[in-house]
């Protein structure tokens, strides 16, 4: 039975249309490396998200350990369709979840290991139920946002107010506010896109004196001799000295350092997600709202609310970022206006 990290023979091909795809032979080296390792090096080359590498080396780990370790150029779609089956039957996992696993494992024996599985086809994605967002009504944001305080109030009111995703609020860095123009430069958001969105007025004021104490805070950092921050991409070798410079410093950056793997520098990351998330769960707590209230709900309510204000489609799929615009006409349905703004002909017969 071969084991991780054995030498392997790889086979080779190249397609070019139906679900065929193309895999470039590694070299010598990378043949004899581990197979995770060559898993994420093949992920990096593409540019996928950190997140997307943690995640699919986690479920091609669990693969491996559900089959007793075996290799998995010994296994194939037989193997494939008994893990996925046993997510769903006794892992009761979502559709999304499931799906997820599939593509980790295409792209394991696709990319990674040059194999082209036989009857593809046959391997069905689990179908996604359609569910209506949670939006929550303006008064109930006025309530949960009465809840919250400090810099995590910021963070709730970008996601409310600019129509923000979780990450992208937490990873915003100083250049990508501007108050002058009143919007916000989204970064590399979801697909690697960058896009424009609106900077409310109100929280602009807040926004100023939160950035006044995260220059001084920044400023302490770099008399410690620290004060350096993650860059994207090769900036740090372009630029050498832009980790220090304030425009690349975190909006909101977490309270500890921690040591970076690769330069073994101090580091501040940007503020966890999960400190917001608890802060907008515990507000909707204290709030009393009975809906199931979470940040993306707060970014569903921007969507609504815009197409209640009489904004077109178009203007609010560019501000959330979606690439379809069938996305962001699931918000068509939830206005808050009853059926579809439909009178009901109860309300017309007795009044």
């Amino acid at each position: 039975m071969a084991v991780l990290g054995q030498n392997e023979e790889v086979r080779y091909y190249q397609f070019s249309t139906g679900h065929g795809f193309v895999c470039e032979k590694p070299s010598p080296g990378a043949v004899k490396s581990r197979l995770l390792d060559r898993v994420r090096e093949e992920i990096r080359k593409r540019h996928y998200s950190r997140r997307t590498e943690k995640t699919y080396a986690g479920w091609i780990r669990r693969f491996i350990i559900f089959h007793g370790k075996r290799h998995p150029n010994e296994m194939g779609e037989t193997e494939i369709s008994q893990f996925l089956s046993h997510l769903a039957v006794s892992g009761k996992v979502s559709a999304s979840t499931q799906n997820q696993a599939l593509s980790a494992l295409l792209f394991l024996y696709r990319q990674v290991l040059c194999r082209e599985l036989e009857w593809v086809s046959g391997i069905v994605r689990a179908k996604r139920p359609l569910h209506l967002p949670v939006v929550l009504t303006r008064e109930e944001v006025r309530a949960l946002l009465g809840q919250i305080q400090g810099v995590e109030w910021i963070m709730a009111s970008l996601l409310y107010g600019a129509g923000l995703r979780l990450l992208e609020c937490c990873r915003l860095r100083i250049k990508d506010a501007d108050p002058i123009r009143k919007e916000i430069v989204v970064r590399n958001g979801k697909g690697g896109k960058d896009r424009i969105t609106m900077l409310p007025i109100k929280i602009i004021p807040h926004l100023k004196i939160h950035l006044e104490s995260v220059r001084i805070q920044h400023t302490a950092d770099l008399i410690k001799g620290m004060g350096s921050v993650e860059l994207p991409g090769a900036i740090d070798r372009k630029y050498p000295r832009a980790a220090w410079e304030w425009g690349w410093q975190w909006i909101f950056p977490a309270t500890r350092f921690y040591n970076h793997p690769e330069t073994g520098r101090k580091r501040r990351h940007h503020l966890h997600e999960s400190v917001l998330q608890k802060a907008v769960r515990n507000a909707a707590f204290r709030a009393g709202i009975k809906k199931h209230a979470t940040c993306h709900s707060l970014r569903h309510s921007f969507a609504t609310h815009l197409l209640e204000d009489g904004y077109d489609i178009r203007t609010i799929q560019e501000l959330l970022g979606h690439s379809d615009v069938a996305t962001t006409m699931i918000y068509t349905h939830v206005l808050n206006r009853g059926g579809h703004g439909v009178r009901s002909p109860l309300d017309e017969t007795f009044y």
